[in-house]
């Protein structure tokens, strides 16, 4: 969409590409396009495995301040807890 805004004020393919850091290929392919880019949605979160842990983390960590708790002490800690 940018592209084909700044082509129509004028400005070269070369101009383009380096205004927006592209490449002067992919300038001449939006240009040449018939129809707008596709317009891409976010991927959905994925849960992550520690989710279930992550407070009994932070908690831990808290526990401990202001001494430092090894990341193996907490990861195994969990894993007795059933992560796998």
């Amino acid at each position: 969409m940018e592209i084909k805004i700044l082509h129509k004020q004028g400005m070269s393919s070369r101009a383009i590409a380096r205004e927006l850091g592209i490449s002067r290929n992919t300038v001449k392919r939006y240009l040449q396009a018939k129809s707008e880019p596709p317009k891409y949605t976010p991927r959905p979160a994925v849960a992550s495995l520690l989710d279930e842990y992550r407070d009994y983390i932070r908690q831990r960590i808290a526990d401990a301040h202001p001494y430092k708790i090894p990341a193996t002490v907490i990861a195994r800690e969990i894993r007795d807890q059933g992560y796998r």
